[in-house]
């Protein structure tokens, strides 16, 4: 496995669709989707939750396999966000759909629809937005953003950034059961996701050189 500086930098004769990361993140994906379609006709939060932690296990392995094998292409780093936002959509929407409880207050959480939809107008506009910035740049995935700027990566994509814009929410909000709170997590993610955008705009997104068309 290759180390080092040089793994940070895409190889463009190594890009392919298939590779053992993403055959993981499709696979993961489509068992998430299928826990996510049977919570919704059993009306079972246990389900939901099983396919919340099915999608974070499996987009923790897929990244691990990627960069234990070095495997790692920008068109799996893509693929992977697009599964991960997929995922994440159907779960939430179940959520919505349930209106469960939490396991402190186990009085329904009629108006969970508020914070779901802010996370996922997070989630899936502007950090999308954010996660595809990286192929501006010659960088294999978000993973080597702190190239580019360390501060956009560590609020965004380190560990400690990955698990507080990911995990935190909905295991706050399932455990508490309180949407008030859940709705103020939700709002300080936008918050840094939208500092986050305001210092990309200002590094600024380079444009490359016109190429030769066949």
């Amino acid at each position: 496995m290759a180390g080092g500086p040089d793994r940070y930098y895409a190889d463009a004769s190594t890009e392919r669709l298939f590779t053992g990361a993403t055959i993981i993140t499709f696979v993961r994906t489509i068992i998430t989707i299928a826990i996510a379609v049977w919570a919704a006709h059993e009306a079972s939060l246990t389900w939901i939750v099983i396919g919340l932690v099915t999608y974070w296990v499996g987009d923790s392995i897929d990244g691990e396999w990627a960069r234990w094998r070095d495997c790692e292409t920008r068109m799996g780093a893509v693929i992977d966000m697009m599964c991960d936002r997929l995922s994440c959509g159907v779960l939430y929407v179940g959520l919505i759909w349930l209106q469960p409880g939490g396991w402190i207050s186990d009085e329904p959480m009629r108006w969970i629809g508020i914070p779901v939809a802010i996370y996922l107008f997070e989630f899936m506009v502007i950090d999308m937005y954010l996660s595809l910035a990286f192929l501006a740049w010659p960088i294999r995935s978000p993973n080597y953003f702190h190239v580019i700027d360390r501060r956009i990566y560590v609020w965004n994509w380190s560990r400690v950034g990955k698990a507080a814009n990911s995990g935190a929410f909905a295991v706050i909000l399932l455990v508490s059961g309180w949407v008030w709170l859940g709705t103020l997590i939700a709002i300080g993610l936008l918050v840094l996701k939208c500092v986050s955008l305001r210092w990309l705009l200002q590094l600024g997104l380079p444009v490359p050189d016109k190429v030769a068309v066949a």
